[in-house]
């Protein structure tokens, strides 16, 4: 009986994806605060249109992209736990910081309560001013919020490498993947209400602050699996089950050792097919993150912390979650019942998940009939993308060395945010200036800015397809890179 328990598998690495999946919670929920806020608590005390929002989502994504440039060597160099820490506390530093934006610019402008700043006419130039120092201050927030929040995925997805061979990865990294949609989820049925309890300002406090307590966590349970203490040699083995254990002694600590120069990097195809992949298919999942609340505002009158409303982005996201953890068994099916490689049963499943943003051409026409039927195509349009997202973030793993996954995820999250800079900044001019037209802009048989969201909505069906297309056209093949 004893022998049997020695050699019981200790199952530790799936508490560490659980912690994977509450920073990845926690940072969509920093995130969501904003779009939760700015146009029914925000945009009237600081004046703001839908241009001065694609601003501080569009130049947010930006610094995103450009801290994740970095972010990825950043966790190589300073080494998962320190790292994931220090991104943690930056991003929930930021969060909190946006709560000092109505007091800033109060003082700033010289008025001498934020009741004044509401007073101040629409259109006029204090109006003006008071709009753009604080989408400004905005911007330095989300700044600091953007330098943190580039460091979970390339720590994340170096954790799974860590803590999961490779026939698990995908299953493990759409657990931790799906906290982006819980987050999402969470946000609605908490954040609005907490604002109008409250005031938006102590809503960025408390969602915050969640961070603070995740890093208590995360420094109690993570080590590397072989010196922690609750991961016994059994569950060591199998993590380990894709090297040769019996050479480990002799190679492992060098090959771990070795890595790939940054810009070495960009002459291997499959780094280009990551990044064609992410900067294809992120600003999809960026701009409904970011406009799904002021589309159901504006298209038809639900504000955000309206039972109506709320109900609307919670069925949304609630779709993305259920049905985009699957999203990461189906190449495991594909691998252990087919006999495929893993980099071709991912590619098939992502194909599968390809298709199902098509649904997003319906949205807009259906949403004439109900708000219902956006919000639900749209939440199946969010699962195809985070089961497309948990693959795609998994070929890292299938074909570059541990050393080097951190760097790798970094560049192609920089691509993402380029395209999420660009779907987001041109959809807020885009917004406005079709909302100006009204009946003199026409499109797809509808004009003004429901034509404009039908145009963002058409763009965003077959963006998935056209990534998987140039990626399999990079990589046709698996072909892992091996380090001499």
């Amino acid at each position: 009986m004893s022998a049997i328990q020695t050699t019981k598998m200790s199952n530790f690495r799936w508490v560490i994806c659980a912690l994977l999946f509450l920073a990845t919670t926690v940072n969509y929920m920093d995130r969501q605060v904003l779009s939760l806020t700015w146009k029914d608590f925000i945009a009237p005390e600081f004046h703001w249109d839908d241009n001065d929002y694609g601003t501080i989502t569009g130049w947010f994504s930006i610094f995103y992209a450009i801290a994740n440039l970095f972010a990825g060597k950043f966790i190589d160099w300073m080494g998962t736990k320190k790292g994931y820490l220090i991104a943690i506390f930056v991003w929930s530093t930021g969060a909190v910081l946006h709560a000092g934006c109505g007091w800033a610019a109060m003082n700033i402008e010289g008025y001498d309560s934020i009741e004044a700043l509401r007073m101040v006419q629409a259109g006029s130039d204090a109006a003006v001013a008071i709009a753009t120092v604080s989408v400004w201050l905005f911007l330095s927030c989300r700044m600091i919020l953007a330098l943190g929040e580039a460091g979970n995925f390339p720590a994340a997805i170096k954790v799974t490498a860590e803590y999961f061979p490779k026939k698990d990865r995908a299953f493990a990294t759409s657990i931790f993947n799906s906290g982006a949609s819980v987050g999402a989820l969470a946000a609605p049925a908490t954040i609005p209400l907490l604002a109008r309890a409250w005031g938006w300002e102590m809503a960025f406090v408390i969602i915050g602050a969640l961070g603070y307590i995740w890093m208590a966590l995360w420094i109690w349970a993570y080590e590397k699996p072989s010196k922690n203490k609750r991961v016994n040699q059994a569950e060591l083995n199998y993590i380990e089950q894709d090297v040769d254990i019996s050479d480990v002694q002799n190679k492992q600590e060098a090959k771990e050792e070795k890595t790939i120069p940054f810009w070495q990097c960009f002459k291997y195809k499959q780094t280009w097919s990551f990044i064609v992949g992410k900067f294809m298919t992120d600003g999809v999942w960026w701009f409904f993150l970011f406009w799904a609340p002021a589309y159901f505002s504006d298209q038809y009158g639900y504000t955000s912390d309206s039972a109506m409303g709320i109900a609307l982005i919670f069925t949304l996201y609630a779709i993305c979650t259920v049905l985009s953890i699957g999203g990461g068994y189906l190449p495991k099916i594909f691998v252990e019942k087919y006999g495929m490689n893993p980099y071709a049963g991912r590619m098939r499943a992502m194909f599968i998940f390809a298709l199902f943003p098509v649904l997003g051409l319906f949205a807009q026409p259906l949403g004439a009939y109900s708000a219902w039927w956006p919000a639900i195509l749209i939440g199946l349009l969010g699962a195809g993308h985070q089961s497309w997202s948990a693959n795609i973030f998994s070929t890292v793993g299938d074909m570059f060395p541990k050393s080097t996954i951190g760097t790798i995820t970094g560049i192609g999250s920089m691509a993402g945010g380029v395209g999420s800079f660009l779907i987001n900044k041109g959809s807020g001019m885009f917004f406005t200036w079709a909302d100006g037209q009204g009946s003199a802009f026409q499109m797809l048989g509808f004009d003004g800015k429901p034509a404009a969201y039908m145009v963002v909505f058409c763009i965003c069906a077959v963006a998935y397809l056209i990534g998987w297309c140039i990626m399999k056209a990079l990589v046709p093949k698996y072909k892992p890179i091996v380090l001499e």
